[in-house]
């Protein structure tokens, strides 16, 4: 970052810290942790959130930060669990997945000898979906744990980085959309895994569904807006040598950060930038919108979350956490909830100043 940025930057955070002894815009509900670090990202629920951690430890927390219940699996939760209906359905590094009460963690299925589970789950009503390390994809009846079906990589073309978790897929519009590393991207009817389109696009970090198009951010650089009925390319835009994070939808514009501290919002219809923030550290993950305000978790060891008015000079707050934010935070009603790589799940509520 050029040293006049860093500077300003500087600036900024100490403005945002004398405006916030005044304004008063966060109240610290709570601090819990889990005993362990997580990589896993918050499911938000209607009174509180679900985590996993590395321990191999699901909790679920009410809005004061206590336990519900919690369920030791024995191998690591390494990516975010799904919710569908009153079943939250969960995996493990060690190849097992599981089906558990969302009302008080008790066991319905379980199943052993799975591909390890390194992506996030999704669900609809009656089927849980999970995308193996290989770029299979299976879907499961989320009341037993029946296969479905099974979509396999054709032979002899690209394959995922078993090593590398593949990016959340996208479930919207009666189309399943999941990217394969090296392979691209595949938009999968959700009934019987018949591909409906594939996009050859390679590195994807992540996507988001709006309407009819689907956002895509790729490591080399690019956003583009696919049509999600048929994949067609909308728009494309080379923003910087790296990006990364996946995008973000928020304020009405899209959202990405580069490997270079920067934070970019283009405009959805053509995907022009309509604002750049330096940042103090990479955004890896989505940011958020909290009425007015953008929040914005970053990487580094410091930890920041910055809330921002696009435009309209400082950060309103930063709040600073000692541990890199490598997943999106979420917000229940004026409630903030941040999981920390280090395992704590910190809580705030937001006040904005009444008008």
């Amino acid at each position: 970052m050029p040293c006049s940025l860093r500077q300003r930057f500087v600036l900024l955070l100490a403005m945002a810290a004398l405006m916030a002894a005044c304004r008063q815009p966060t109240d610290k509900l709570f601090t819990f942790s889990s005993d362990a670090p997580s990589r896993a990202g918050l499911v938000l629920l209607e009174d509180g959130v679900l985590m996993g951690n590395e321990a191999g430890r699901l909790l679920r927390l009410d809005r004061q930060g206590e336990p519900v219940w919690r369920v030791e699996l024995g191998r690591e939760v390494a990516a975010r669990p799904t919710v569908s209906e009153d079943s939250v359905l969960v995996g493990t590094v060690g190849g097992t997945l599981v089906s558990l009460a969302l009302a008080d963690g008790s066991e319905r299925w379980r199943l052993t000898g799975q591909p390890p589970v390194l992506t996030p789950l999704v669900s609809d009503a009656g089927s849980v979906y999970a995308v193996a390390p290989d770029g299979a994809v299976r879907a499961l009846a989320v009341d037993s744990g029946e296969v479905r079906w099974r979509r396999f990589l054709p032979p002899g073309g690209p394959r995922p980085e078993a090593t590398r978790p593949l990016p959340s897929p996208v479930l919207a519009r009666g189309l399943l959309v999941v990217a394969l590393g090296e392979a691209g991207l595949f938009a999968l009817s959700p009934q019987d895994g018949g591909v409906r389109w594939r996009q050859p696009l390679a590195q994807v970090l992540g996507m988001e569904a709006r309407g009819e198009v689907l956002y895509v951010s790729t490591r080399k650089g690019e956003v583009l807006a696919l049509g999600l009925g048929d994949g067609q390319v909308r728009w494309r835009q080379t923003l910087a040598p790296a990006l990364s994070s996946p995008p973000g939808l928020a304020l009405g514009r899209v959202w990405v950060g580069t490997e270079d501290k920067l934070l970019l919002a283009l405009e959805l219809q053509d995907g022009r930038e309509s604002f750049r923030l330096a940042l103090p550290a990479p955004l890896v993950t989505q940011v958020v919108e909290f009425r007015e305000w953008l929040l914005v978790p970053t990487r580094d060891s410091q930890g920041w979350l910055l809330a921002l008015e696009p435009g309209k000079g400082p950060p309103v707050f930063t709040l600073r956490l000692d541990t890199p934010l490598l997943t999106r935070p979420v917000v229940l009603g004026d409630q903030l909830f941040v999981l920390g790589q280090d395992g704590r799940v910190l809580s705030w509520r937001l006040q904005p100043p009444k008008p």
